[in-house]
């Protein structure tokens, strides 16, 4: 399969549950440092969860979107909207994975700049957070190029076997009017 060809990026529904969880669970086995859950904890997880976590409706909490050469899933991404009402204005991108065989291909782009696109679509929301992997340059970099600028760092965020990693926080202002 041509790894490089176009890719059709769209919000993943119920029924992309299965392919969901198998890339996901995929992400937390290959890459630990870089997601907070844990392979295990996610494996554990029922498929009802993965469908709820799709769930279809204008104004979920989460939004997935996932990138498709053909039927096979090239990479997901979610955003998450903030309920509480003084903190509306916020979102946050999360569970962004794209595998080896589609990576330098634009993909991850694709869907860091589709979930730019729908946050800017929600109205209120002013801006997207997100979490990298101290060291992560890649991914660092990719965030960058689609606009996001970094505003710290957390040190120690998440344990994996006895070593610790530290997080660069980063944030996207959509420069929506309020």
């Amino acid at each position: 399969m041509n790894t490089r060809a176009a890719t059709g990026v769209r919000r993943l529904v119920p029924s992309d549950a299965p392919q969901y969880r198998s890339m996901m669970l995929e992400a937390y086995e290959r890459h630990p440092d870089a997601f907070t859950s844990s392979v295990a904890e996610r494996a554990s997880l029922p498929l009802p969860w993965w469908e709820a976590r799709l769930k279809e409706g204008s104004m979920p909490a989460d939004m997935v979107l996932g990138a498709f050469q053909g039927a096979r899933m090239a990479g997901v991404v979610g955003l998450s909207f903030e309920t509480r009402a003084k903190a509306r204005h916020k979102a946050t991108l999360f569970g962004m994975y794209v595998p080896s065989p589609f990576r330098k291909g634009g993909v991850g782009k694709q869907l860091v700049l589709g979930v730019l696109e729908l946050a800017r679509m929600r109205e209120g929301v002013r801006l997207v957070q997100l979490t990298v992997t101290h060291g992560n340059d890649v991914a660092q970099g990719l965030y960058e190029r689609c606009g996001f600028t970094q505003y710290g760092i957390e040190p120690f965020a998440i344990r994996v076997d006895n070593n610790y990693h530290s997080k660069v926080l980063m944030w996207c202002d959509l420069k929506m009017e309020s």
